[in-house]
């Protein structure tokens, strides 16, 4: 088929890849524009713009699609130039408002890391992992104007394990919605099957992760606490103030001794491995830790650098 991909992050260049193995004509690329990046702000490609350029393809990098804009109507008139079978959507990030939705003859398929209707939205796989869920997986779904509420050609269960965080999550689903597009696209549309529609109950929406949902509440459950660190372990981290500094915490686990009385974000333990830190009810075990400037170090070797001690408090960010 000759496909227009619209797609971003690693999460989106492997379903690109896939499709081009599997012989499709990707016809162009649409993906967001170079940002600035890190602290020499250099202009950083997106990864799918790295792949497609690898490939030889046609590269877009419209600000907008939406009407009005001044970069909408040259992109939307090569669109139509290509005449696409299909646009395949895969965590591109911008709005695709329904006049470029409707230039495909097979409409736009989007490639989704959640079981629709929960989780729609721009951060399914860390609100997954922050909410405790045991399991999610991939929902190849056929696009409409409203958010992600389109009906469903195909989806991929996943369960998500106590071990798994959101690297870990986000590479088996991006593999799985990488193979689940190329069986649809096997033959597509499937003779005698339409897209079911999704349910009306058990709607959730995965907003963007904001400065808020970093920060580490150490009054909820040990279990919760686990669970938001986890949920944005590797990147951006979650946060906490450990003697006036911001610290980002990762590698989770729960502790398995029953305590009581302590004051949540407390260290009460502190060996080579780890930290044991207090929380609501009950506590968790950190891993690894990053200080501001520095990166990412075992617990080991965080701790060589700065002498923490027991009895000390992590609080919430300021």
């Amino acid at each position: 088929m000759r496909i227009v991909f619209a797609g971003t992050p690693e999460f989106a260049r492997v379903s690109l890849l896939a499709l081009i193995k599997a012989g499709h004509d990707c016809v162009a690329v649409m993906t967001q524009p170079d940002r600035p990046s890190g602290r020499g702000r250099q202009m950083l490609e997106s990864p799918v713009k790295r792949e497609a350029s690898r490939l030889g393809l046609l590269v877009m990098q419209p600000t907008s699609l939406k009407a009005n804009h001044p970069e909408s109507g040259p992109a939307l008139d090569l669109l139509r130039q290509l005449a696409p079978d299909v646009m395949v959507v895969v965590a591109y990030g911008l709005l695709i408002p329904a006049t470029a939705l409707a230039i495909p003859r097979l409409g736009c398929i989007n490639i989704h890391a959640s079981l629709l209707p929960r989780w729609r939205g721009a951060a399914p796989i860390q609100r997954a992992l922050a909410a405790g869920d045991h399991e999610t997986g991939i929902a190849l779904m056929q696009m409409e104007e409203g958010l992600d509420t389109g009906p469903v050609w195909a989806e991929y269960r996943c369960p998500i394990g106590p071990s798994d965080n959101f690297q870990s999550l986000h590479d088996r689903l991006a593999d799985m919605g990488a193979r689940g597009i190329v069986d649809l696209f096997a033959e597509f549309p499937p003779l005698g099957r339409r897209p079911r529609p999704q349910a009306e109950d058990g709607v959730t929406y995965a907003h963007k992760i904001t400065k808020a949902d970093l920060e580490i509440d150490w009054s909820k459950p040990a279990l919760a606490v686990r669970d938001q660190i986890r949920a944005y372990d590797p990147a951006p981290g979650a946060t906490a103030r450990l003697t006036g500094a911001l610290v980002k915490c990762f590698e989770p686990g729960l502790w398995p001794q029953a305590l009581k009385n302590l004051a949540p974000g407390q260290i009460i333990k502190i060996d080579q491995e780890c930290l044991v830190v207090a929380c609501g009810d009950g506590a968790i075990t950190i891993g690894a830790a990053q200080r501001p400037g520095g990166r990412r170090l075992k617990m080991r070797e965080f701790l060589n650098g700065w002498p923490v001690k027991e009895g000390q408090s992590f609080n919430l960010t300021e």
